[in-house]
C-alpha cells in the first residue's frame, strides 16, 4: 500500500468577506452598525445600545445626538424577532426622555409601537412596547396619536397579561389616556371596567393604585358609574376600606366611592347594604387626615342630589361633619365645611347645625388659613339663607365681628361669602342695627373697590340690605362709599349693575344722599343704562325713578308725570318735554340765559325776602329776580282783604286789584263789564307794572358779587299759598277742597275759557311780554295772569301740595297738562263693610273750573286731547 497523502482544505471563495470580530468602545461606532444589513450585528448593536441607555438620562441624550433614533425606528418592523425585540426594548427606555418623545412624534412611529402589542408577540416585547406608550401618553399630542391609531383596545387586552410589568405599563397608559373624554367614551364600549377591577386584586400596590386612579377618573361619567355598579365594583371598594392592610389605598378608594355616591341607584344600594353607615363611621373614626378629607369630599359630591341628602340626613351625617370640623388638619376642616354647605339644602340639616355647627364655623372664620375662612364663610352663607334662626345663632355666637373682619380677607371667595352672611342677617332689624354698630359701611369700602365681579355684586347687595336707616346712609356717604357704588353702574356684569342699582335705590331715600349720588353722576349713568335694552333692569329703572323724586324738574321733563307723592317744593321748574339722554341745565344757568323763542320755563318759588310797605296799593311792583316784592305783613293784609271780600265763595266778584295782580272777575262781570274802556285801563296799568318789572335786576345781588345767587322771587305765588292755606285748608271735604282750589287757580290764570273761544285767548303774547320784561326765559308761575292747561295744572299741583291735597300732574300733547285726584265715593261713608277703591278724576281748570271728570270717560278724553 502506498503512503497516504493529506488532502488540502479548499480555500474560501474569493467573493466572501472573512469573519471579523470587532470590540467597539464608542457609542458612535455602534450607532453606525444600526445601518448594517446583517441581523446578528443589528441584534448585538441594539443590545449594546439598550445597556448604554439604561445607565442614565445623559446616555439617552447622547444617543439622540448621535442620530440613533431614526435607524432604530426602522428596526421596529424588522423581520427578525430578536432585532425587533431589542429595538422595542430600546424605545421603552428612550421614551422617558422629553426630546426623544418629541422626535418620535415627528417620525410618526406610534403605529409601529402599537403593532408590537399584538397577541402573538413575546411578553418582553409587550412589556417594553407598553412602557414606551406609557411614557409617550403623558403628553396630549401623543395621547391623540395613540387613541386615533387604535392603541386603547390592545392595552385593555394586556390588562389580563400574566406579566405584572405589562399590567402596570398598560394601566398607566390607560390612566393617562382617559384624562380625555373621548377615550373615556371608548373605554365604555370596550367594556374595560371588569379587567380594571380585577387589578384591585393584584399583589402589587402600584398596580392597585393605578387601577383606583383610573377608576377615579372614569367614574366621573354616569355610564361608567353604572358599569362599575353592575360589575360589583362598589363591593371591592368597601372591602378595601375595611382592610387595614390596604390603608395606603384608602384615600383613592374613597375618591372613587365619592364619584359613585353621585349616582342615586348606587347610593341606595350602598345604604341598603350598610355600606353608607360604614363609610360615615370610617370617616369619623379615622386618624388619617387625607382619609377624613376624602370622606368629606365624598359626602359633598353626593349631597348635591336631593335624594342623597335625604339619605345622608337619615344616617345622621351631620354629626360626622361636626366632628370633622374639629380636626387639626386644615384640609379636613375645609372639606367638612364644604360638605355642610352642600347639606344645607336639606331643611332638617339646617336645623341640626343651628346649635352644633354654627359655633364651630364661626371659630373657623377666625383661622389664619384663608382657605379655611373661605370655606366656613360659604357654609355660614348657605346656613343663614332664608333661615332667620340660623342668622340669629350666628350673631349670638359673636359672628358679626368675625364676618366684618373677613371682609378684609385676601381671598375673594371669603369676602363674597362673608358679605352674603351679613346680607342674610340684615334682613332682621335687630341684627341690622347690630351690624351697623360695627362700622360695616367702612368695612365694605374695600370690597366695593374689588376687581372681582362676585365680590362687587355681594358687597353692593350688602349695602342695599344695611343702608335702610338714615344713620347708615350718612355713614356710607361720609366714608366715601357712594363713589365706588356709582362706579359699579359702569360694570359689564349684569348682576353687579343690578345690585349696584338696588343699593343706589335704597341710598336715595334721603335728600343729602340722593343729592350726593346725583353729584357723582348716578342719575346720568342710570339714564344711559335704561336707554339700553340689554343693560337695563328693574332695579336700574327703580333707582333712576327714586333719584328723579329728588329732582322733580328733571322727572317732569323726562317722564311728563308727577305722582301725588312727588311734592313740588321751592325751586322746581317746568322746562318742558325733553328727549331721553338730554341734559337739563341747572336753574341758575337757565336764569342767566337771554330770552329766546323757546317756551317759557315755569318756576315755583314761595321764598320772598320782603321789605315792609305801608299799603297794598303803594307796594313795590318789583318782581325782578332776587328783589323783594312785599313783606309778610302785606301778604297777611292781602289775604285778609281777600277773605273779607268773600273768598270762601269763589264765584263772588272782587273788583279791587289785590297785591298788584289782575283780579279775576266773576262770570257776570266778565260778560257785562268787559267794556273797551275797562280793558284799556287795565292794559295801561299792566304796562305800567311791567315797566317797573323791567327795571328790576335779573339776579339777586346783581352789582353786588358778594351776595349768594338766589332764584327769582315770586311774591304773587307767596300770596296764593297764604290765601289757599287760610281759606281752603280748613274745608273738611277733600272733594270740596279740590273744587274750590280749581276755581281759585282758574281765577288767577284768566278765568273760565269756553272751548269755542280758546283760540282767542291771547296767552302767548302775555308770556312773551313777561319774558321780555324779565329778560329771561324763566318766568315765576305767580306772574302769569293768562295761562292755559299746562300753566294752570302746574299751579294747581304746587298749591295742592302746600295744603295736603293729593294730586298728580300729567303732561299731554300739544301744550296740554292736567291734574288727577283720587276721591272716595262720599255716598258710601258710614256704610259697614269693605269700601270700594277710590276713583280717579281729572280736574277741569279751563272750561268748567272745579268740575271733576271721571278718568277713562269720553269727557276726560275730550279734555286731555281735543
Amino acid at each position: 500500500m502506498g503512503k497516504k497523502i493529506k488532502k488540502e482544505s479548499e480555500p474560501p471563495p474569493k467573493d466572501v468577506f472573512d469573519p471579523l470580530t470587532i470590540e467597539s468602545k464608542k457609542a458612535a461606532t455602534v450607532v453606525l452598525m444600526l445601518n448594517s444589513p446583517e441581523e446578528e450585528i443589528l441584534a448585538k448593536a441594539c443590545e449594546a445600545i439598550y445597556r448604554f441607555a439604561l445607565k442614565g438620562e445623559e446616555n439617552k441624550a447622547t444617543l439622540l445626538e448621535l442620530g440613533a433614533v431614526e435607524p432604530l425606528t426602522k428596526l421596529l418592523n424588522h423581520e427578525d424577532k430578536i432585532v425587533r425585540r431589542n429595538a422595542t426594548m430600546i424605545f421603552g427606555i428612550l421614551a422617558s426622555n422629553n426630546d426623544v418623545k418629541k422626535l418620535l412624534r415627528e417620525l410618526d412611529v406610534m403605529n409601529s409601537v402599537i403593532a408590537q402589542l399584538a397577541a402573538e408577540e413575546e411578553v418582553v416585547i409587550h412589556e417594553f412596547a407598553s412602557l414606551c406608550l406609557a411614557n409617550m401618553s403623558a403628553e396630549y399630542t401623543s395621547k391623540v396619536q395613540i387613541f386615533e391609531q387604535g392603541g386603547l383596545e390592545p392595552l385593555i387586552r394586556l390588562l389580563s397579561s400574566p406579566d405584572p410589568d405589562v399590567k402596570k405599563n398598560s394601566i398607566e397608559c390607560i390612566y393617562n389616556l382617559v384624562q380625555d373624554f373621548q377615550c373615556r367614551a371608548t373605554l365604555q364600549e370596550l367594556n374595560a371596567i371588569p379587567p380594571i377591577l380585577d387589578l384591585l386584586k393584584s399583589e402589587y400596590p402600584i398596580i392597585q393604585l393605578l387601577a383606583l386612579k383610573t377608576l377615579d377618573v372614569i367614574t366621573n361619567d354616569k355610564e361608567c358609574r353604572a358599569m362599575l355598579r353592575d360589575s360589583q365594583g362598589v363591593d371591592h371598594l368597601i372591602k378595601i376600606l375595611e382592610t387595614k392592610e390596604l390603608s395606603d389605598l384608602h384615600i383613592e378608594a374613597l375618591s372613587v366611592l365619592a364619584n359613585c355616591l353621585e349616582d342615586m341607584d348606587t347610593m341606595v344600594m350602598i345604604q341598603q347594604t350598610g355600606g353608607l353607615k360604614k363609610l360615615l363611621s370610617f370617616a369619623e373614626n379615622s386618624t388619617i387626615p387625607d382619609i377624613q378629607k376624602n370622606a368629606a369630599r365624598a359626602i359633598t359630591k353626593a349631597a348635591y342630589d336631593p335624594e342623597n341628602r335625604k339619605l345622608f340626613h337619615e344616617q345622621e351625617v351631620e354629626k360626622c361633619l361636626v366632628t370633622l370640623l374639629g380636626s387639626e388638619n386644615d384640609g379636613t376642616k375645609i372639606a367638612a365645611s364644604q360638605a355642610i354647605s352642600a347639606m344645607c339644602e336639606n331643611s332638617g340639616s339646617k336645623e341640626f347645625f343651628n346649635n352644633q355647627g354654627i359655633p364651630q364655623l364661626i371659630q373657623l372664620l377666625k383661622s389664619d388659613n384663608e382657605e379655611v375662612r373661605e370655606a366656613s364663610a360659604l357654609a355660614l352663607a348657605n346656613l343663614t339663607t332664608c333661615n332667620p334662626a340660623n342668622a340669629n345663632a350666628a350673631a349670638e355666637g359673636d359672628g358679626i365681628d368675625a364676618l366684618i373682619n373677613a371682609l378684609s380677607s385676601k381671598r375673594d371667595g371669603a369676602i363674597a361669602n362673608a358679605a352674603t352672611v351679613l346680607t342674610n342677617m340684615a334682613m332682621q332689624e335687630s341684627l341690622r342695627l347690630s351690624i351697623q354698630s360695627h362700622d360695616v359701611m367702612h368695612a365694605l369700602l374695600s370690597p366695593l373697590h374689588s376687581a372681582n365681579t362676585v365680590v362687587q355684586s355681594k358687597a353692593a347687595l350688602t349695602v342695599a340690605a344695611t343702608a335702610c336707616d338714615v344713620e347708615a346712609r350718612t355713614e356710607l356717604r361720609n366714608s366715601g362709599g357712594l363713589e365706588p357704588l356709582v362706579e359699579l353702574l359702569h360694570s359689564k356684569n349684569d348682576e353687579v349693575r343690578r345690585h349696584a342699582s338696588w343699593a343706589i335705590m335704597v341710598c336715595a331715600s334721603d335728600e343729602p344722599t340722593a343729592a350726593e349720588l346725583c353729584r357723582l353722576g348716578a342719575l346720568d349713568i342710570l339714564e344711559e343704562i335704561n336707554l339700553s335694552v340689554s343693560r337695563k333692569n328693574k332695579f336700574s329703572e327703580a333707582a333712576h325713578n327714586k333719584l328723579l323724586n329728588h329732582h322733580l324738574s328733571l322727572k317732569y321733563s323726562q317722564t311728563g308725570y308727577l305722582s301725588s307723592s312727588n311734592i313740588i317744593t321751592d325751586g322746581v321748574y317746568d322746562y318742558g318735554r325733553i328727549n331721553p339722554g338730554t341734559k337739563l341745565l341747572p336753574l341758575k344757568d337757565l336764569c342767566l340765559q337771554e330770552p329766546s323763542d323757546r317756551r317759557a320755563i315755569l318756576l315755583v318759588n314761595s321764598k320772598c325776602d320782603a321789605s315792609p310797605t305801608p299799603s297794598m296799593e303803594d307796594k313795590s311792583s318789583d318782581v325782578g329776580y332776587g328783589r323783594s316784592i312785599s313783606s309778610s305783613s302785606s301778604l297777611r293784609r292781602a289775604s285778609k282783604e281777600k277773605t273779607n271780600a268773600g273768598f270762601g265763595s269763589p264765584t263772588e266778584e272782587k273788583s279791587e286789584p289785590t297785591s298788584g295782580r289782575n283780579t279775576a272777575l266773576s262770570k257776570s262781570a266778565t260778560k257785562e263789564k268787559g267794556s273797551r274802556k275797562g280793558r284799556v285801563k287795565k292794559e295801561e296799568e299792566k304796562v305800567k307794572e311791567e315797566e317797573e318789572v323791567a327795571v328790576a335786576p335779573k339776579l339777586t345781588g346783581e352789582g353786588s358779587p358778594d351776595k349768594e345767587w338766589l332764584p327769582p322771587s315770586d311774591p304773587d305765588f307767596c300770596v296764593y299759598v297764604y290765601e289757599v292755606t287760610r281759606s281752603i285748608l280748613p274745608i273738611t271735604s277733600i272733594k270740596e277742597q279740590v273744587e274750590v282750589l280749581a276755581k281759585y287757580v282758574a281765577e288767577k290764570m284768566g278765568g273760565k275759557i269756553p272751548k269755542e273761544k280758546l283760540h282767542d285767548f291771547s296767552w302767548e303774547l302775555h308770556i312773551s311780554e313777561l319774558k321780555f320784561q324779565l329778560k329771561s326765559n324763566v318766568v315765576p308761575i305767580g306772574l302769569i295772569k293768562k295761562g292755559i292747561f299746562y300753566h294752570r295744572a302746574l299751579l294747581f299741583k304746587a298749591l295742592a301740595d302746600r295744603i295736603g291735597i293729593g294730586c298728580s300732574l300729567v303732561r299731554g300733547e300739544y301744550g296740554r297738562a292736567w291734574n288727577e285726584v283720587k276721591l272716595m265715593n262720599e255716598s258710601r261713608k258710614g256704610v259697614i263693610g269693605a269700601l270700594p277703591p277710590p276713583e280717579t278724576y281729572i280736574v277741569d281748570l279751563m272750561f268748567h273750573p272745579g268740575a271733576l271728570i271721571k278718568l277713562r270717560s269720553r269727557e276726560a278724553d275730550l279734555y286731555r286731547f281735543l
